[in-house]
């Protein structure tokens, strides 16, 4: 991207009227200097502008945000090491999330990524208003489309409390999930000159300013700061206003294909100038190879005829395949237990061998490539084989890289979007750089695990650097040592994903992370009005330097370095109020900017503003049950490291339920039991579905998968996010159609055939009546696939689909995701799953008696063992 966007600072919501001319203005704060990243976030204190601002003496009603504008597709993950082999998947998909996070959140100062803090969104006020600023939005009816609506932005509330204490009550609290990446239709209005923006703060002008119609000033609704905009904003009224995008919608796109970069070299399709290497690991058995071989041959068909694609295949050495040799698979080969030498890839670069070329030029020479693998032939346990997994990645990164290397500083070959480096293994890095011994026992194991795990990050880093994520798709049932693999996915941008074997979840895998790359160089600005602090910011991204982009003078707004743009990607943001807020609205800011695939700079600018309210029933029902439970799920998961961090977090979520009831609830008339608030009726049940569930839960077995799982979970759009914390379940009725029911285990009826979608994984379940006829059960799970097919279409990682039968030992993956509601009493059964009045006496005796009993206890059990009331269904 060109230029970075400026940071800009949150400031006080406006008046209609501006400031009294008397009232002083204070001096501008000076932004505070990022600290150094670390284990632990240091804290800073919150900046406070010198005075309150005056009241407004009128809003507008605010555009309210609708939960299902979630952000579409989102990242699914892991897979178990037991199960049986998903069936066939349909063709690829498109986008996936990204990893990284922020270190545990703290009261004031805003944790991001590797623990490091980011300065507080403050800043001072400004009161150069004039009284013939005209708001630029009037009509509350128009406005109410727009506000909260935009899909790139989901608030957990449409309403924020005017008094901070009970705003801040953390077992609830208050934030947004910013999906940057995402691709939606219609697109945001485009924009193809500068923005006007805030000489002050950095804000670009919205609907919401005002406007001095008669000069074409606007005053920021940041910093209240007037600003210029060269005469275009002069109009005989303001309904002539609206001509101009950014003064009529909450969302622009300013979109700047010139190109200002010298040396600069254009390509008419993007894609032929991102390059995709493939790094296989040598090291596989006769059955892994046979399948993985597969995938690459339908993986390699898939490509775009343009796609160029380079293959290296690692273990004791590194393969460098040359697509010079017209069908035939020949290579260099490298050695792999140090970094290659300059001399060595001078040789490759500078040498007569290809190996990078376009598909339409080499596809059979890819086939004969991958035709040409042959299995491990030594006698060794598979997780003991040599894998120099570093120094392939240093070959490829080398080689896209190419002679630029060699070029001056002031020449800069660009690719369109980002490369890729996709590495199918399937056993740990036990050889060369970045390297841990085979075994755990070795004596110098830890030293020499902190070692890798820096050297991985660097290299990471080091693609970053040179825009190239590396996705790390694992499988196979040998541990790969998820802790040292992950660093090198997380600091690039990319994702590392487990998968049972090397077929159809892993090829359509293949296929989804060459396809979804949405931009590069990407920069996330936040900017708030001065009564919100930022405290905690969750995603793939890191604070970025000053250096990255420009400043104002009085700049205080939050600036996020990501890692890539993607699609299927979100930051969670928590906010807090810094005090009593005096304004009747809030307003936010949020500027992505980016290179996008074919390498114009683009800047989109969403602009909210949300209205306060002193009554807390009011802010209640503004609240967005599942943006809030997704909120809440980050924040937790972001402190579950370990699988001990796991059981304290579900001891968290017990706590965190208890405190919101105490706090927003009632006391029960006759009782020592609290009333969970009735707006938020949903909230507990999403949250008890979490402490059960694969990402606190103990339904997965190996701590590496939760692992995997709690990475793509922090960095998973709102959708496959929610999906993640509440499978959605859904049950086959004759004709075709399906029934959306509560995720309990009274879904499991014989002669019926259910879905549940758990966001990296989707199950099928087929009671044992209906399997029992042929023709009625084959229907069914047809359908059942072609549901569970389009539920996952745009996701990446792609979930596996699991079909199974009831009384099946498979069964109990689909069983340990249902809320156990068999044990209550019928009236609460009813409540909670009406479908059971549809049943006959006969139906419900023998849905009993199908239920083998266990400890677990059921949703209004664990309410009650808490001291609350279970909220009355919604």
């Amino acid at each position: 991207m060109a230029t970075p966007p400026p940071p800009p600072p949150p400031g006080y919501t406006v008046t209609v009227s501006p400031p009294h001319p008397n009232t002083p203005t204070p001096l501008p704060e000076k932004r505070p200097t990022p600290l150094a990243f670390s284990s632990v976030p240091p804290r800073f204190s919150p900046q406070r502008s010198p005075q309150d601002q005056l009241s407004s003496t009128s809003t507008q009603t605010p555009v309210l945000l609708s939960p299902a504008n979630g952000v579409n597709s989102g990242n699914s993950a892991p897979q178990f090491s037991t199960p049986p082999a998903p069936p066939v998947f349909s063709l690829p998909l498109r986008p996936a999330a990204v990893p990284f996070r922020t270190s545990p959140a703290s009261p004031q100062p805003v944790a991001f990524s590797l623990g490091s803090s980011l300065p507080t969104s403050s800043s001072p006020h400004y009161s150069n208003g004039s009284v013939e600023l005209q708001p630029q939005v009037s009509d509350g009816t128009e406005e109410s489309m727009h506000v909260g609506e935009s899909p790139y932005v989901l608030f957990s509330a449409h309403k924020v409390l005017k008094h901070k204490k009970p705003a801040n009550v953390p077992s609830l609290g208050f934030g947004a999930l910013v999906s940057p990446g995402r691709d939606i239709s219609p697109s945001p209005q485009v924009v193809q000159r500068d923005p006007h923006r805030c000489q002050n703060c950095g804000a670009y002008a919205n609907m919401y300013c005002k406007i001095l119609i008669g000069s074409g000033q606007w005053q920021c609704v940041i910093c209240w700061k007037l600003n210029g905009s060269e005469g275009e904003y002069i109009a005989p009224t303001k309904e002539d206003l609206r001509n101009w995008p950014e003064l009529s919608s909450p969302l622009v796109d300013y979109v700047q294909t010139g190109n200002k970069r010298p040396g600069y070299i254009p390509v008419s399709d993007s894609r032929m100038s991102a390059p995709i290497f493939l790094l296989i690991d040598e090291c596989l058995d006769e059955a892994h190879l046979q399948h993985l071989q597969s995938s690459l041959h339908a993986f390699v068909d898939s490509l775009p005829q343009t796609t160029r694609l380079g293959i290296i295949s690692y273990g004791r050495t590194v393969s460098v395949y040359d697509f010079s040799e017209g069908s035939m698979a020949s290579a260099d080969v490298l050695p792999g237990d140090k970094s290659p030498t300059q001399e060595s890839l001078k040789a490759l670069i500078y040498g007569t061998g290809i190996y990078l070329s376009s598909i339409h030029a080499s596809l059979p020479v890819a086939h004969s490539i991958f035709s040409s693998m042959r299995p491990y032939k030594l006698k060794l346990p598979e997780a003991s084989r040599d894998r120099c997994l570093g120094t392939a990645v240093e070959v490829a990164l080398a080689l896209i890289q190419g002679p630029s290397a060699e070029m001056s500083r002031r020449i800069v070959k660009r690719s369109g979007g980002n490369c890729r480096i996709i590495i199918c293994a399937g056993g740990p890095n036990t050889y060369g750089p970045g390297s841990v011994p085979h075994s755990f026992s070795h004596p110098n194991y830890p030293h020499m695990e902190k070692t890798a795990l820096k050297w991985m990050e660097d290299l990471g880093h080091l693609a970053h650097h040179h825009d190239t994520v590396v996705d790390v798709l694992c499988a196979g049932q040998c541990p790969v040592r998820v802790p040292i693999l992950q660093p090198l996915a997380k600091a690039s941008g990319g994702v590392l994903v487990l998968h049972d074997d090397f077929g159809e979840a892993f090829g359509v895998n293949l296929q989804r992370a060459s396809m979804r790359a949405a931009g590069s160089h990407g920069l996330l600005e936040i900017r708030c009005s001065d009564d919100i602090l930022v405290t905690q910011i969750i995603g793939p991204g890191e604070e970025a330097h000053l250096d990255t982009h420009e400043t104002f003078k009085s700049d205080t707004s939050i600036c996020i370095q990501m890692l890539s743009v993607e699609e299927t990607q979100s930051f969670a943001l928590s906010m807090e109020t810094k005090r009593d807020i005096k304004s009747d609205c809030v307003f936010f800011q949020f500027v992505v900017r980016y290179s996008n695939i074919y390498q114009a700079d683009i800047s989109r600018v969403i602009t909210a503003r949300l209205p306060t309210v002193d009554s807390i029933s009011a802010y209640l029902e503004s609240v967005q049950e599942e943006v809030s439970a997704v909120l809440i799920a980050k924040r937790t998961l972001l402190q579950a490291k370990t699988s001990s961090d796991a059981v304290d977090m579900r001891g968290m979520i017990d706590e965190r339920v208890k405190d919101i009831a105490l706090k927003y609830g009632s006391l029960a008339p006759k009782s020592k039991l609290h009333w969970f608030p009735k707006e938020l009726s949903s909230l507990p049940e999403s949250l008890f579905h979490l402490r059960r569930g694969p990402l606190l839960g103990g339904i997965v077995g190996h701590e590496d998968e939760r692992s995997v799982l709690r990475n793509l979970f922090l960095n998973a759009s709102f959708d496959l996010s929610l999906r993640m914390v509440a499978p959605r379940c859904l049950m086959h009725r004759d004709g075709g159609t399906f029934e959306e029911l509560p995720a309990y285990d009274l879904a499991m009826q014989s002669d019926a055939a259910v879905v549940l979608d758990h966001g990296t994984d989707v199950f099928i379940w087929l009671g044992a009546e209906l399997a029992a006829q042929e023709g009625r059960s084959a229907a069914a799970l047809a359908a059942c696939r072609t549901l569970a097919e389009e539920l996952s279409e745009f996701r990446f990682p792609a979930p596996r689909i699991l079909a199974f039968k009831e009384g099946s030992s498979q069964a109990r993956y689909f069983v340990s995701r249902l809320i156990p509601a068999h044990k209550d009493p019928p009236y609460e059964q009813e409540a909670r799953f009406p479908q059971l009045r549809a049943l006959t006496a006969d139906q419900r005796a023998k849905l009993k008696s199908s239920f083998i009993h266990f400890d677990d206890p059921s949703f209004c059990e664990w309410m009650r063992s808490l001291k609350l009331v279970p909220p009355e269904p919604s």
